[in-house]
């Protein structure tokens, strides 16, 4: 090769990016010394955009199109390099090509957990996580603040930029909008947009980003979890964190599937009779309710009964005991139940119970409310036998006389 062809292979005659890796958002034109050359070619393709930077000066920039590199096409590179009349002779500058695509699976997450004060359960952890959509928007603040000197920018490197910005705004935002842990969790979509906001007040200026999109996934903790599943299963207290449910139909339910699980109980218990008890009772009351025939004043086939009148609801603050059978819990049971079992000997005076309010197990007989069952009057005694004689008629006086 003669000196001309080496020369002419040092020229930079096409200047283009081919990427299909969708992944990198900056990459710089290798020159190696190279000088472009007067008439060049520029291919920027869909997608991207090519700027040119003259001694750390932003100088022309390019949409996508195919160009000739005079200096019609480069007015500002002309300027900084004083081409008054035009260039003739190879000229250097840096060549960077931007992606202007949207990049749409950047993860991110909160590397720590956000406390949010909650008004069921107090102070409360969560954490964060989901997916991010980020755009070039402003080439002129990336190739500052973000590209410096680097040869190429790849989105990982966004990725964790973003991530530190993200966790920061998440915190601003769940303070901003004072709402607790189960709202939180409950509004993520709506939140999420809301999040999108407070990330690209703080990425336009400062990096030259767009987030036209984002998605929040808020993840509580597991105890809170579980006491939310119980919760809304049972109906119960769980987990220390109470919820707004009806004990008095909390305390009807377990009733009637204690005395389910005893009345099913082949094996058959003391606590299991009572409970069997309880449970006949109950049917027999609603039985007498939806048939007024067998209620004792059955009325004749050709009168309709009258209809039967709702059940009265449970008394309110009626209390319920559990109560000690041999190392295991029973009921709970109301008063009634209580004395049925007082009477047939089945609860005696040391027989530990409890009760909602009570420090702890106690003894039946100690319990205030149970005393008075305990010290229930002696049945009456037997009449005495009558005799068959009558006994004597005192004399009058006419005949003693």
């Amino acid at each position: 090769m003669g000196l001309l062809g080496k020369l002419k292979g040092e020229l930079v005659d096409i200047i283009e990016w081919m990427d299909d890796s969708r992944s990198t958002l900056a990459w710089r034109f290798p020159r190696y010394q190279n000088e472009i050359k007067n008439g060049a070619q520029l291919i920027v393709r869909e997608g991207q955009k090519a700027v040119f930077v003259y001694r750390g000066a932003l100088a022309d920039q390019f949409e996508p199109g195919h160009y000739e590199l005079t200096t019609e096409s480069l007015p500002i590179m002309s300027t900084l390099q004083g081409w008054k009349h035009g260039f003739n002779s190879p000229f250097r500058s840096e060549v960077y090509f931007i992606n202007t695509r949207p990049v749409t699976d950047l993860r991110w997450g909160t590397p720590q957990p956000v406390t949010v004060r909650d008004p069921d359960f107090k102070m409360v952890q969560i954490r964060a996580n989901g997916l991010c959509v980020v755009k070039i928007v402003d080439v002129e603040i990336f190739l500052k603040e973000v590209i410096g000197t680097d040869s190429a920018v790849e989105a990982d490197e966004i990725a964790e930029l973003l991530r530190r910005v993200i966790s920061m705004a998440f915190s601003d935002m769940v303070l901003a909008t004072g709402l607790g842990a189960i709202d939180l969790q409950g509004q993520q979509v709506a939140l999420s947009a809301k999040l999108a906001e407070f990330v690209q007040e703080r990425v336009d200026d400062e990096f030259g980003l767009s987030i036209p999109e984002m998605t929040m996934n808020i993840s509580l903790p597991d105890e809170i979890t579980q006491a939310m599943t119980r919760g809304v299963a049972k109906g119960v207290e769980a987990s220390g964190f109470v919820e707004n449910v009806d004990l008095n139909k909390y305390q009807q339910a377990q009733v009637a599937d204690s005395m389910l699980a005893a009345a099913q109980n082949e094996g058959g218990s003391v606590m299991g009779d009572m409970m069997q008890m309880g449970m006949g009772a109950m049917m027999a009351g609603q039985m007498a309710q939806s048939m007024p025939g067998m209620a004792g004043n059955q009325q004749p086939a050709a009168t309709p009964a009258p209809a039967a009148a709702p059940a009265p609801p449970p008394l309110p603050g009626q209390t319920m005991y559990h109560v000690d059978h041999g190392g295991q819990s029973g009921g709970p049971y109301n008063m009634a139940q209580m004395q049925a079992g007082i009477q047939n000997g089945q609860v005696t005076g040391p027989t530990l119970v409890w009760a909602q309010g009570m420090a702890a197990w106690a003894p039946a007989q100690s319990v205030p409310d149970l005393q008075a069952l305990f010290s229930a009057p002696p049945p009456m005694p037997p009449m005495p036998p009558t005799s068959a004689t009558p006994p004597p008629v005192p004399p009058t006086s006419a005949a003693a006389e």
